[in-house]
């Protein structure tokens, strides 16, 4: 008997258990769901010349810069591939594996070639979907409209399939079409609600429409049946913690941050405990919000241990709002001559906008308002360089906002906030522009 992963996929493995092992620890991955390491160790266990077990546990370690397992299980599963495999699975391998080894373009190059051929591959699809997939990371400044003319192109492919009407219908809302991809989002929602990344995916929508009592309900309601352990659970209370910024109240969201945000407190993926601690901190701060010095000062110690060095430009940038926080100019230093050499060289993507934003941070932290503006206005329209989604980015265009109306210059403030609001509501941007009438 031919096993089939979900999509009717042919796998190469003799042994029901690795098989079924195997589809439910796929489902599990795509859904941001715990259990998923535990679940592919089984496909392993079960069969252990199975490659397509071993990438996808690659994969997972890589999620938590667990680098030397990742490309060990990389490795393993390349070997065993060239033994053991069909066509499609040889280039799934490679193509998980470039990723995994950090080797993003040659990975984006493979993957859309074998979506060309295999569209319903949904691991392989899954890597350049994501807030943090290889379209984000890749230095493009349209990845958002990448992102959703790939689903268009699949779309045929899936119909009702949970996975891809998630990921599908927050395409649409990152590339500015809120009103289709909500909904869209919402049915994959509800025909599988065991689907941190469709909670998460909702969420967005709910920011960018203004939904944000709403999207506090929807957390309230779901959160008690996820995991603390799950990949995005710090993540999606740290949405939470933005609706509460939004209404003014700097106490719950510290709540928040020490509940599941504080790096003593988070089970997250490293890229996710020092977005959302750093950006979190940054927001109460340039809001107004009277925020600890402890709190940054352990956050950055962290940070430190997690990204020593300079790495991918979204990790670079809050890198930069630990060492202006915290007043680490040696620190930022550092990082700074490490990606202007690589902007020099022509190995920075996301371009100059990296560098400028860094030095933005730094003047803003020492209340250099107009330096901070001079910095970030020639680059502003370039923040999408950086990857990440609307909300985690809108952290730049919010200090640019406070920096222009603190160092005086309210026209340009007013119209930023205008169009802003315009595109959807804000109860803090309407609350900015009353101050500044």
């Amino acid at each position: 008997m031919t096993h089939e992963d979900r999509y009717g996929l042919p796998l190469s493995t003799a042994s029901d258990a690795a098989a079924s092992a195997y589809r439910e620890g796929v489902d599990l991955m795509l859904a941001g769901w715990t259990g998923t390491a535990e679940t592919l160790e089984r496909a392993i266990a079960a069969d252990p010349d199975f490659a397509l077990a071993h990438i996808a546990r690659a994969r997972l370690h890589a999620f938590y810069q667990q680098g030397d397992l990742a490309r060990q299980k990389a490795a393993v599963a390349r070997e065993l591939v060239a033994k053991r495999g069909t066509e499609r699975e040889r280039s799934h391998v490679e193509t998980l594996a470039l990723s995994v080894e950090g080797r993003l373009p040659e990975a984006l190059a493979a993957t859309l070639k074998h979506i060309d051929t295999w569209p319903r591959d949904a691991v392989v699809l899954s890597l350049p979907l994501g807030a943090f997939g290889l379209f984000a990371f890749s230095g493009m400044a349209d990845h958002d409209r990448a992102r959703q003319e790939l689903c268009e192109r699949v779309a045929k492919h899936y119909g009702e399939d949970w996975w891809f009407l998630t990921l599908y219908g927050w395409a649409m809302t990152e590339n500015g079409d809120v009103a289709r991809g909500r909904p869209v989002t919402e049915r994959g929602f509800s025909l599988r609600r065991q689907n941190a990344h469709a909670a998460h995916a909702v969420l967005h929508a709910m920011f960018e429409d203004g939904s944000i009592d709403e999207a506090d309900r929807l957390v309230d309601d779901w959160i008690p049946t996820y995991g603390r352990a799950g990949i995005l659970h710090g993540h999606i209370r740290w949405h939470q913690a933005l609706g509460a910024l939004e209404h003014g109240d700097a106490t719950r969201a510290l709540a928040i941050y020490a509940d599941v945000l504080q790096p003593q407190a988070t089970q997250a993926p490293p890229l996710n405990v020092i977005t959302d601690a750093g950006s979190l901190l940054w927001r109460l701060a340039a809001y107004g919000h009277e925020v600890p010095q402890a709190l940054w000062t352990e956050a950055d110690a962290t940070a430190q241990r997690l990204f020593p060095k300079s790495s991918i430009p979204f990790a670079d940038v809050h890198m930069a709002l630990f060492a202006a926080a915290t007043q680490n100019r040696e620190a930022l230093a550092a990082r700074l001559a490490v990606i202007e050499q690589r902007l020099a060289n022509g190995k920075l993507p996301a371009g100059p906008v990296v560098p400028a934003i860094c030095r933005a941070m730094t003047a803003f932290a020492e209340e250099d308002y107009g330096t901070c503006v001079q910095t970030l206005a020639p680059v502003i329209a370039e923040v999408v360089r950086i990857g990440g989604s609307h909300a985690q980015r809108e952290l730049i265009e919010d200090t640019f906002i406070v920096a222009l109306m603190r160092s005086g210059d309210l026209p340009r403030a007013r119209a930023m906030l205008d169009v802003r609001l315009h595109r959807r509501p804000s109860l803090r941007d309407t609350r900015w522009q009353t101050a500044m009438a």
